[in-house]
């Protein structure tokens, strides 16, 4: 019985540290388009994804120093969505993302690229940067400093 309960209560917590979400393009839209004042940094990466998983650590600095400023960090991951809880999940965890994560609710790939951004071939890591009409796209890995850099630099 004793068991039973501890792993009851291991999966509890561990559904609870990681939060993620389905999301539709439409659904990010609307979230961009609520957050008037907000400069939102939207990354699209995957947990396959080498480049993608040696930044995430970058998106999280950049999370905790804008805490208190109109700055939104939200990772999207672009894996199956048969790999929610499987892969993503346990990767989240693992990797304590504590920003908001979602996995990308979309069906037709080359749609949703061309929605995102004309100029995006499909490769990933890639980082949209908003900021009130100002739309930025960039097909890269980012380092810490070049985060902060193109943060500062939305104009």
């Amino acid at each position: 019985m004793r068991i039973f309960l501890l792993i009851c209560l291991s999966l509890i917590s561990y559904s609870l540290s990681a939060q993620v979400k389905l999301l539709t393009l439409d659904e990010l839209d609307k979230r961009i388009a609520a957050g008037k004042d907000t400069t939102y940094v939207v990354n699209f990466w995957a947990t396959w994804c080498a480049p993608c998983v040696a930044e995430l650590p970058n998106f999280e600095k950049l999370r905790v120093a804008n805490l208190k400023k109109p700055v939104k960090v939200i990772l999207i991951s672009v894996d199956f969505k048969s790999k929610l809880q499987k892969e993503v999940i346990p990767f989240v965890v693992k990797n304590q993302l504590k920003a908001e994560v979602f996995l990308l609710n979309e069906t037709d790939q080359q749609k949703y690229i061309e929605r995102v951004d004309p100029k995006w071939t499909g490769a990933i890591p890639a980082t949209l940067f908003v900021k009130q009409k100002i739309r930025r796209f960039y097909e890269q890995e980012f380092t810490e400093k070049q985060l902060k850099n193109t943060l500062l630099n939305l104009k």
